[in-house]
């Protein structure tokens, strides 16, 4: 059945049971992908669900789209009004799905631009949220004319200050190292270029909270599509899979009220940062320390490496022994509970995610993930030897080629300057981390250089799997 508000009411999976025509827009998010539509969405879906008078009905989303790739998006979402099925693949091979109704409107920017604005500047909308990427944040090649989520937002806020309204607080999503703060010097520093002395009003107004978010989101392949149609009898262009685990830690700085976000789930802080050292170092790090090698010892998907033993017990070191030395106290969560939770994430086999994508722009994930782990050790007399071992695992993935002698598809920003100096490597082990753009000074460090070149050179000669064996042969000498 095609999904659509005419026939939810047949769709014979969980759906919402509160009246979508009654719902108004607080909030307007900018890219509206998978993760949004598997995290943000769904927790403002819970929301309404609840029905409550502290819920409210002013709540419901209205994404945006700015890029021409978002033009798919909006066509979907017209299609479908709105609605979408979120597919949750759990650990022991079951499903769970549901068609979300949060998002009550999509407009695609270029067609409309004043529509957007008026929307962004209406009282109404008291919440502007953002999923761009990092990337997205750099303004400094960005046009003012140009329909962009800056020029959109900074007009929209120059309205609100001409108009004596307040601001609507603005939530990145993204995963990034202090988002709100990323977002806020981005969003100022448009302001200051399109509108001079906007910057100064935000400055008093406008709350740029930081969020720590997180769910294994892959992207929605054809087999998504079809095992929802065959499993469930429900046709949806684009839905989305997830795995069951989700978390929202966020700020509770907000400039002109919020909906009950933590009846839904979401952990309300006053600081954020614990929660995001947490993330990076743990989950995101061990990504990285998890796919170099498992793409050289011949795996494909990340569920199939993470159930491998050995892989496991060298993730499970790099947390304990690494990693968490370097966190801050994080209130409310067991960490002990929630590495031995990474690791069975990582292993579920519904999930499908694949270490190609885990392996993608290396040269972005790795200085921001894993070698803050690294230079905290450093400083400290910590050990070094997994972290190191991770940067050759992937300065051998770099080379480009397997050890089957097959070619590997670098893909990465810095693609054209890493992969020379990979291939260099052979005859200079250190050419790779000389790369001061990437590494900083760490080729100076006599400590880090020992452990990274002793895990190369066992890379070349003996292959990823008997070094990972010989590493956590060495931590047990």
């Amino acid at each position: 059945m095609k999904l659509s508000s005419s026939t939810l009411a047949q769709i014979p999976i969980s759906k919402p049971n509160y009246d979508r025509d009654e719902i108004g827009v607080g909030i307007v998010h900018f890219g509206v992908g998978g993760f949004h539509r598997a995290h943000q969405a769904m927790y403002v879906d819970r929301l309404l669900e609840m029905g409550n008078e502290n819920s409210g009905t002013g709540w419901g989303i209205c994404g945006v789209g700015v890029l021409p790739a978002d033009r798919k998006m909006a066509d979907v979402l017209d299609a479908q009004d709105g609605l979408y099925t979120l597919l949750l693949e759990n650990p022991d091979g079951s499903r769970d799905a549901r068609v979300i109704g949060s998002i009550v409107n999509y407009l695609y920017a270029p067609d409309d631009p004043e529509a957007v604005i008026e929307l962004l500047a209406a009282p109404t909308t008291r919440i502007i949220s953002l999923t761009i990427t990092e990337g997205g944040y750099n303004v400094e090649h960005i046009d003012p004319d140009d329909v962009s989520v800056f020029g959109l937002v900074v007009e929209a806020l120059a309205r609100r200050r001409d108009r004596g309204l307040a601001s609507p607080t603005i939530v990145s999503c993204d995963n990034i190292e202090g988002n709100g703060e990323v977002a806020r010097e981005a969003f100022t520093t448009f302001a200051e270029r399109a509108h001079p002395g906007l910057a100064d009003w935000m400055s008093a107004n406008t709350r740029f909270p930081n969020s720590m978010v997180d769910r294994i989101t892959p992207a929605t392949t054809p087999e998504v599509i079809e095992t929802l149609g065959n499993e469930f009898g429900v046709e949806d262009q684009w839905p989305v899979v997830a795995e069951p685990f989700t978390s929202w830690v966020l700020e509770d700085s907000f400039s002109d009220g919020r909906p009950p976000f933590e009846d839904a789930g979401v952990l309300l802080v006053d600081d954020v940062t614990p929660y995001e050292l947490m993330k990076l170092r743990l989950l995101n790090a061990s990504h990285q320390s998890l796919c170099y090698f498992a793409y050289l010892s011949g795996y494909r998907l990340v569920h199939d490496a993470a159930g491998d033993p050995l892989f496991a017990e060298f993730l499970m070191r790099y947390m304990d022994t690494e990693a968490t030395p370097t966190l801050l106290p994080v209130p409310g969560i067991d960490l002990p509970d929630y590495k031995r939770t990474l690791i069975e994430r990582f292993a579920n086999p519904g999930v499908r995610d694949t270490i190609a994508r885990l392996c993608f722009g290396s040269s972005d994930r790795i200085p921001k993930w894993l070698l803050p782990v690294v230079r905290v050790n450093l400083e400290s007399g910590g050990p070094i030897a997994l972290s190191a071992a991770t940067v050759a695992s992937w300065a051998r993935y770099a080379e480009g080629v397997d050890e089957q002698g097959d070619p590997i598809d670098v893909q990465d920003q810095l693609a054209d300057t890493l992969v020379p100096l990979a291939r260099a490597q052979r005859d200079n082990p250190t050419a790779f981390i000389e790369n001061t753009d990437v590494f900083g000074d760490l080729a100076t460090s006599g400590r880090f250089v020992e452990a990274y070149t002793w895990a190369l050179d066992s890379l070349h000669r003996h292959g990823a799997r008997a070094t990972l064996e010989a590493l956590m042969r060495k931590r047990l000498e």
